[in-house]
């Protein structure tokens, strides 16, 4: 990624957003070692023009910025920062620089992301005693099948359980799908897009009619 220090004097802005909710939560300006700390200690650090130094967000209120990923503008000259927030993103305690809420129960699809993400984190770190660390070291052959037997656990449930008991085994489902996208090398929002391809009128109409001609023959 190629980054314009010397347009603004060796700072650049860096856009701070919740990857989960993608509130907007600060403003900070980043030099090239306050970039470089983010990138190793994937925390989010700030050159402070105030005091003259690095500070890393968190530091000292332990309300840390959990980095996921950075982009830069097409002028390479912006940073938009992607990160996960431990608490309250500016010093008066609210949750952004702007004094607004961000909650992901707000909208509770947003917690797939958060989920992937954290299926992603237990494959790079493979934690002992976890259940997913588990299903990784068990293999494609496994996590498939699991997603299998939850598919039928919760058809069951559809068809002579009560409501409260499929949400429950559909959650199964859900998270055992998220597993196997993960080992894929695949995201929830992969097959988000696909759906919303799908949405539209038109989508592969070409290819459907083709596949059900060669069904024909």
């Amino acid at each position: 990624m190629k980054i314009d220090f010397e347009k603004m004097g060796g700072l650049v802005p860096a856009i701070i957003q919740d990857a989960t909710t993608r509130q907007v939560l600060m403003l900070g300006f980043m030099n090239e070692e306050a970039y470089q700390k983010t990138v190793d200690t994937k925390k989010v650090t700030f050159w402070s023009r105030s005091r003259n130094c690095l500070w890393t967000k968190g530091e000292t209120s332990g309300n840390f910025l959990n980095l996921i990923e950075m982009k830069v503008d097409c002028d390479n000259d912006t940073l938009l920062v992607k990160a996960i927030p431990d608490g309250p993103t500016c010093h008066t305690g609210t949750d952004t620089c702007w004094g607004e809420e961000n909650k992901a129960e707000d909208n509770p699809l947003l917690f797939l992301t958060e989920l992937q993400d954290f299926i992603n984190k237990r494959k790079e770190q493979m934690p002992e005693g976890s259940y997913t660390t588990k299903l990784f070291k068990d293999g494609i052959n496994k996590i498939a099948q699991k997603v299998g037997e939850e598919a039928l656990e919760t058809v069951i449930e559809a068809t002579n359980g009560s409501k409260e008991h499929l949400v429950y085994e559909a959650s199964d489902l859900l998270y055992h799908l998220v597993v196997l996208l993960a080992e894929k090398g695949l995201r929830i929002e992969d097959v988000a897009e696909e759906l919303h391809r799908r949405h539209d009128p038109e989508w592969d109409k070409q290819r459907r009619e083709a596949k059900a001609a060669g069904k024909m023959k």
